[in-house]
């Protein structure tokens, strides 16, 4: 700072003022001293800067597995606030292992991350609590944490399922199945939580065995329909149903945008969201933690957006 000070001719105080964004230097001066410093090739110590605010400018996002495009899109939201607000983003995957999660997320913590955002396994997140007291702001996504209380940016999985089994009952289904997997899990929860309240809506009775439904069940069901809970049931589902599937015709919707869905003959109608937009509503309620909002834990909850094109049925008839 002194040697670009002496290039344009400016006291120190006047180039830290530049190199700061703070106010007080005629725009004349200002140029003179941003020509110095592209002269010179000055870049200013980030480490002795973020000493002096208690901060250090970086974040950790600790996502499910970096396989799932979902993870990878939610993340790249994340990036995107923490790039507009000068932060570095540091990740990780837990491929749903709590042990790994929590070893991450205290690794995360040692390094002085300003914050974190994380895609929680099942499993206590109570270690995370002391992190949080001594001034860690934490933002949990897609699935609430279990054990503590904390900001959450989610999914509309509710809505998402009721408005998919909706249009099967508006396309004249009756019979209409579940196809998912494990039902304790908080997505299958939502989901199942959704599925039910059109159903009951409709005055449609609902068979446990329609919700307990495996892909090679579908065969010999007595549904007529299934709403598939996530893109590779859909995937599981379309393979049952295929050319080796005999002459059992069935409609799906499935839960989760799918490769193609709008190539199949015939289409598939989906229920999807943004998971972008999901990482970008985490990292803004992370940094209205950092920028001092201490108030009531808040949930943010993305809508899902039904596709529908038609009644489909699988396979085609010839």
């Amino acid at each position: 700072m002194k040697d670009v000070a002496l290039r344009a001719g400016v006291a120190l105080k006047t180039v830290s003022r530049v190199v700061n964004g703070e106010p007080g230097v005629t725009p004349e001066t200002a140029s003179r001293v941003q020509d110095a410093i592209t002269e010179l090739g000055f870049r200013r110590n980030e480490s002795a800067r973020l000493l002096r605010t208690g901060r250090t400018a970086t974040l950790g996002y600790i996502a499910e597995n970096w396989a799932d495009r979902e993870s990878a899109a939610l993340g790249r939201g994340v990036e995107e606030v923490a790039r507009e607000h000068g932060f570095l983003l540091f990740t990780g995957s837990t491929d749903s292992d709590p042990a790994r999660e929590e070893q991450l997320t205290l690794s995360l913590c040692a390094r002085r991350v300003d914050g974190l955002i994380i895609v929680p396994t099942p499993g206590d997140h109570d270690y995370l609590r002391s992190e949080i007291e001594a001034g860690i702001a934490a933002v949990f996504v897609l699935r609430p944490p279990v054990t503590m209380d904390a900001d959450t940016a989610l999914v509309d999985e509710h809505g998402a399922a009721r408005a998919g089994v909706e249009h099967l009952i508006a396309q004249g289904h009756r019979r209409i199945g579940f196809l998912g997997g494990d039902h304790s899990a908080y997505r299958s929860r939502q989901l199942l939580g959704g599925y039910s309240e059109a159903m009951a809506k409709a005055g449609l009775p609902v068979d446990e065995a329609w919700t307990s439904l495996t892909p090679e069940g579908l065969l010999n069901s007595a549904v007529t329909a299934v709403f598939c809970a996530s893109r590779d049931y859909t995937a599981l589902a379309l393979r049952t149903l295929g050319p080796t599937g005999g002459s059992r015709r069935m409609a799906v919707v499935g839960f989760g945008a799918f490769d193609m869905a709008e190539h199949l003959a015939p289409r598939l109608t989906v229920v999807s969201y943004d998971p972008a937009e999901v990482g970008r509503a985490a990292a803004e309620l992370l940094f209205g933690r950092l920028d001092g909002y201490s108030g009531p834990d808040r949930k943010v909850q993305i809508p899902a957006t039904l596709v529908a094109r038609g009644s489909a049925e699988f396979p085609p008839a010839d």
